[in-house]
């Protein structure tokens, strides 16, 4: 199987789906199979619970203060395994914190709201607000739910601030400079920190 954990920018990263209800132009799968200590992203197939938490045993968790869910996917597509581990690590590494990145779309994935099923077992969220309107996320990022994907990302993030207490938005740093401005506007405006990718 491919890494499912690797390590990444001092982090300790959970590569849980390779699934992803967008296509986003800039998404480092296109241009690369490997990220940081990982060989290759690309999964075979989707790695168990269990085989995610052996993985993180084989790691010296003394070295991590942070376990990100992130990898060449979406990891909410696995909302249920997602919480599975995290509260497994908090179970067993209680002194880890736990993020995840996000593209703010696990509401439109099952249907019902999400956020609130985080609460304790998540730390800190990173939502990709990648572009300031509607049309211009729907050009860059090619949602499947098309153009109601980017108000639902907006509403994630006022949603999931209510139970997670780190949450910032980011943007990739290829959109333009008034781009970039106006969604640290929206950031801001929905109370979280912003940053630039």
């Amino acid at each position: 199987m491919s890494d499912i954990v690797y390590d990444y920018c001092g982090g300790l990263y959970i590569n849980l789906t390779n699934r992803c209800p967008c296509t986003c132009e800039f998404c480092i799968k296109n241009y690369t199979d490997n990220l940081g200590s990982a060989d290759s992203l690309f999964l075979d197939r989707e790695p168990t619970v269990e085989e995610v938490m052996e993985e993180i045993g084989n790691w010296n968790m003394d070295e991590y203060e942070e376990v990100v869910f992130c990898g060449y996917g979406e990891p909410t597509e696995r909302l249920p395994e997602l919480l599975d581990i995290a509260g497994r690590i908090k179970s067993e590494y209680g002194d880890k914190r736990v993020r995840l990145n996000t593209i703010g779309l696990a509401d439109l994935i099952w249907h019902e709201e999400t956020a609130c099923r985080l609460e304790g077992l998540v730390d800190s969220v990173n939502v990709s607000m990648n572009e300031a309107d509607a049309e211009k996320f729907k050009a860059l990022c090619h949602p499947v739910y098309g153009i109601e994907a980017y108000d639902a990302m907006l509403k994630y993030i006022e949603d999931v601030k209510k139970y997670v207490p780190d949450v910032s938005a980011s943007v990739v740093g290829v959109i333009s400079r008034e781009s970039i401005e106006a969604c640290r506007a929206k950031a801001e405006a929905l109370g979280v920190r912003f940053r630039v990718r």
